[in-house]
């Protein structure tokens, strides 16, 4: 069995091991099975029954991240979208007032779309017209992003009325047992310790329980009710949403999917070195179609669009190289359905280390970038900047391909640019006019 893996996945000629991948795929999991029950809290306030969308948004991410592995090898998870789930439900159905089975509907119909487009080498062509500056810094930004995330899950970055964020509650145990978490995996990782990531989110939350931050589970195993799926699975309106003709809520869901997608799969790409000579990603079509896949299946088992996660970076810091780690994620998703109560005592503080240390790998290739030449690192630094501080991947993106035409076409160079470069600059800035409240 561990030979026909080898062979499927070519682990020796990405010169990784069955190891390597299962720890890389146990990390990435870990990282993200916050989601598990985070996505049923949000789509719980649309009207849909919390445990039915549990086991939805595990099966869903389970399916896609399947797909990625397997027709790609390459070691990317994928999830239903948090932001687009918050979309979904304050914009589209306690906002507009569409029911949560007209928003599934429409999370399908954008589905659909977007195979159309993987086939006619629409995403495609977008991803590869990206000039190599937005691509090195549409990386930088995703891993700025994620450290934010990391000290807002720690308690060392909170709100704030004035200054809108400022340091946390350094004394809180919460907040202690992060930094406690960020300095134990930075030390493993200072010594190469291998799955320093994963030791490091387990101690924490072996910390967390002793020191009662977090509770023991009262069981180890739940066997789910697969009935409550029912109410959810196959629910999608899809006619409701033809003959509203919600073409607007459409668009939301296919204009963030397509750039946050594109802006993750670029990003982390350039992190595990999958990008070519060219800076292009080879089987785009296929990874996309994953995407697509992924959103159609989890519009009928019933959550929003299911998109590629940044956090995937875990594991590839971790020497995730292939699709294996994909299938060792995918399995933990299924097998969380039955030990929910194991997964739930895993406290964000023991996460946010790691998102931390991802982030601070991720932003190495901000030395590969030409500080010198103000028309390459203006729109660089605006990408990079402009993903935390607006809480937005595809708003980085939007604001570096607007940038980045205008700046090269007043310095001269404006030949340089792909004609899409230009086209995207122009239907971003439309969608930052009319449609900001997307």
């Amino acid at each position: 069995m561990i030979k026909v893996l080898e062979d499927f996945f070519e682990l020796s000629k990405h010169n990784t091991t069955l190891k390597k991948e299962v720890i890389a795929g146990l990390t990435t999991f870990m990282t993200m099975a916050y989601i598990i029950f985070v996505n049923p809290n949000i789509l719980n306030q649309a009207g849909m029954p919390f445990d039915s969308v549990m086991i939805a948004t595990a099966m869903a991410a389970a399916f896609a991240t399947l797909c990625m592995a397997l027709l790609t090898n390459y070691p990317f998870a994928l999830t239903p979208g948090l932001g687009l789930s918050a979309y979904f439900t304050y914009s589209v159905v306690l906002g507009m007032g569409f029911s949560w089975q007209e928003a599934l509907g429409a999370v399908f119909i954008s589905g659909i779309i977007f195979i159309l487009l993987t086939f006619t080498k629409v995403r495609q062509v977008i991803i590869n017209s990206m000039p190599e500056t937005l691509k090195l810094s549409v990386s930088a930004g995703i891993g700025l992003f994620i450290a934010f995330i990391g000290m807002q899950n720690s308690g060392i970055v909170v709100n704030h009325g004035a200054t809108l964020v400022t340091l946390g509650d350094l004394t809180e145990p919460a907040t202690i047992l992060a930094i406690v978490g960020l300095i134990i995996t930075g030390i493993l990782m200072a010594k190469d310790i291998k799955g320093s990531i994963l030791i490091g989110i387990i101690a924490v939350t072996i910390l967390a329980i002793s020191l009662g931050v977090t509770d023991m589970p009262t069981s180890i195993m739940k066997v789910p009710d697969f009935s409550v799926w029912s109410k959810i699975a196959f629910e999608a309106d899809i006619i409701g949403v033809l003959e509203k003709g919600i073409l607007t809520v459409i668009f939301a869901f296919l204009f963030v999917d397509l750039f946050d997608t594109a802006a993750t799969l670029v990003g982390l790409s350039q992190q595990a070195g999958f990008l070519d000579d060219d800076g292009n990603l080879p089987k785009v079509d296929k990874a996309l179609l994953s995407d697509s896949l992924g959103t159609i299946a989890g519009s009928m088992m019933g959550t929003p669009t299911v998109t590629t996660c940044i956090e995937s970076a875990a594991g590839i810091a971790q020497g995730g190289k292939t699709g294996l780690t994909g299938v060792v994620v995918a399995f933990c998703f299924v097998l969380s359905i039955f030990f929910s109560p194991i997964i739930s005592i895993v406290p964000s503080v023991a996460t946010a280390p790691a998102l931390i240390i991802v982030g601070l790998m991720m932003m190495k290739n901000v030395v590969n970038l030409e500080w010198t030449n103000i028309a390459e690192s203006l729109p660089a630094f605006v990408t990079i900047i402009a993903m935390p501080f607006t809480y937005s991947i595809a708003n980085g993106i939007s604001l570096g391909f607007i940038l980045y035409p205008i700046v090269k076409l007043f310095h001269g160079e404006g030949k340089d640019v792909h004609w899409i470069v230009y086209l995207l600059g122009i239907l971003f800035i439309v969608k930052f006019i009319f449609m900001s409240g997307i």
